[in-house]
C-alpha cells in the first residue's frame, strides 16, 4: 500500500479512458433528447463594455523532496529478508518514507510461474515484495530493466497484477506498448509529478519490447516513442522524472549512448534523467537545466558493494509546467550493501572511499555542475 500521505494519482491511458467515454455519451445524444433552446438574451448596446476579469495571484513555488535509490532484489541471500518485509529496506527507510516521492528499480520479476529467458541470470520474487517496498515509504518502482521478463510474459503479466493488487505503482513495462510507455502522475502538494520508465539495455531488447498487441518493456531503442513519452508527460505535468536503466555493468564513466539520449531527455522536457544498472554508483550534474544522475548503484542486493540514496529538491510551480521547475538541490548520501543484503549510510573512512570512487565518476560524466540557467 501507498503512505499515508494523500496524493491524486492518475496513470495517462485512464485519462484517455475517461475522455473517449465521455465522448461517447455526447455522441449518443439524440435532437429529442436535448433541452429546447432558451429566448435570445437582449443585445449588449455597442457602448457597453465588459468588467475585466479579476486578475489571479500567481502560484507560488512549492519545493518537493524527491529521493531515489537503485537496484533492488530479492534473491539468494535477499530472500529471507521477505520474512519480515517491513524491515527489508534497511536503515535508508527513514529518509525514504520522509520524502514527498521515493522510488527504486526492481530488478525482478513479481510471479512464481513462468518459464526462465535465455539469458544467464534469473530473478524473481513473491508478492510481499510489493509489500517491503511500501513499508519502506517507496511510492513507484520501475520495472524498465532487463529482469522483469525473466520468467517469460506469464511472469511479467504476475508481476503487473500483484502490483495492481497491491495498489502499488509502477513503470515501464505494460500489457501493451501504449502502457508500457505511459507515465505515472502524482499531483503533490498542486504539483503533477509524471514519471517514466526506460531501459536502454540490449539484451533480448527485440524480443522484450512491446508492442500493440504483446506486453514487454518501455525500451529507449525507440527514441521517437521515447521522446513522445517525454513531450506528452511533460504537457500534463509540472516535473517530469525518466527512471532509466542502462550502462555499462561495473563501469563508473557513462557510455556515449547514455550521454546522446540524456540529451534527447533534456530536450524532450525531462526536468530530471536517474539511472541505474551498472552495479556501482556513478555521477550527476546538469545538461541544460535538466538534472542527469547516470548510476546510483545496486540497493537491495545480493552482493556487497557501494550503495547511494539520491535526493534532489526540486521547486516547480503548480500549474506552471516544466519549464517553471528546477532542481535546487542534490544530495547524495554515500552508503554500502552490507551483508544482510540491506542498503546502510556510511561515515568515516568508509563514506571517504565511497566519495573517492564518486569523485573519479564525476571527472568522466561531463555534466556541469550547475544549470544553465535560473526561472526568473
Amino acid at each position: 500500500m501507498l503512505p499515508a500521505r494523500a496524493r491524486d494519482v492518475v496513470r495517462a491511458r485512464h485519462a484517455v479512458f475517461i475522455l473517449t467515454a465521455t465522448v461517447l455519451v455526447i455522441a449518443g445524444c439524440t435532437p429529442s433528447a436535448l433541452p429546447s433552446p432558451s429566448p435570445a438574451a437582449p443585445a449588449v448596446p455597442a457602448s457597453a463594455t465588459a468588467a475585466p476579469a479579476p486578475s489571479r495571484p500567481a502560484a507560488s513555488p512549492v519545493t518537493l523532496t524527491l529521493t531515489f535509490g537503485g537496484d533492488v532484489h530479492f534473491v539468494g541471500r535477499n530472500a529471507a529478508l521477505l520474512r519480515n518485509p517491513r524491515t527489508a529496506i534497511g536503515s535508508f527507510a527513514k529518509q525514504l518514507t520522509a520524502a514527498d516521492l521515493a522510488m527504486v528499480n526492481l530488478e525482478s520479476a513479481v510471479t512464481t510461474r513462468g518459464t526462465p529467458e535465455p539469458k544467464d541470470f534469473h530473478f524473481r520474487a513473491p508478492p510481499s515484495a510489493y509489500t517491503a517496498l511500501a513499508a519502506a515509504g517507496i511510492d513507484v518502482a520501475s520495472l524498465a530493466n532487463n529482469h522483469a521478463l525473466d520468467y517469460g510474459r506469464v511472469g511479467l503479466a504476475d508481476t503487473l497484477d500483484h502490483a495492481a493488487r497491491a495498489d502499488f505503482a509502477v513503470v515501464g513495462a505494460g500489457r501493451n506498448v501504449d502502457e508500457a510507455y505511459a507515465p505515472y502522475v502524482v499531483t503533490i502538494r498542486g504539483v503533477r509529478v509524471a514519471i517514466i520508465g526506460l531501459s536502454q539495455i540490449h539484451t533480448l531488447a527485440a524480443e522484450w519490447m512491446p508492442t500493440t498487441t504483446r506486453s514487454g518493456v518501455a525500451m529507449s531503442h525507440d527514441r521517437t516513442r521515447s521522446v513522445e513519452a517525454v513531450r506528452r508527460a511533460r504537457a500534463m505535468a509540472d516535473v517530469v522524472v525518466v527512471f532509466m536503466h542502462w550502462g555499462v555493468e561495473r563501469s563508473n564513466c557513462p557510455k556515449e549512448e547514455m550521454r546522446t539520449f540524456a540529451a534527447a531527455m533534456a530536450d524532450a522536457g525531462a526536468t530530471m534523467v536517474v539511472g541505474t544498472h551498472a552495479h556501482v554508483p556513478l555521477a550527476g550534474g546538469f545538461i541544460g537545466n535538466t538534472y542527469v544522475h547516470y548510476g546510483l548503484g545496486n540497493f537491495v542486493w545480493y552482493l556487497n558493494s557501494d550503495s547511494v540514496l539520491l535526493t534532489l529538491r526540486v521547486t516547480a510551480v503548480p500549474s506552471g509546467g516544466p519549464d517553471q521547475a528546477r532542481v535546487a538541490i542534490a544530495v547524495v548520501t554515500p552508503g554500502v550493501v552490507t551483508s544482510s543484503g540491506r542498503p546502510a549510510p556510511v561515515t568515516g573512512a568508509r563514506a571517504s572511499a565511497v566519495r573517492s570512487r564518486l569523485a573519479a565518476s564525476q571527472r568522466c560524466a561531463r555534466l556541469a555542475a550547475e544549470p544553465s540557467s535560473q526561472v526568473s
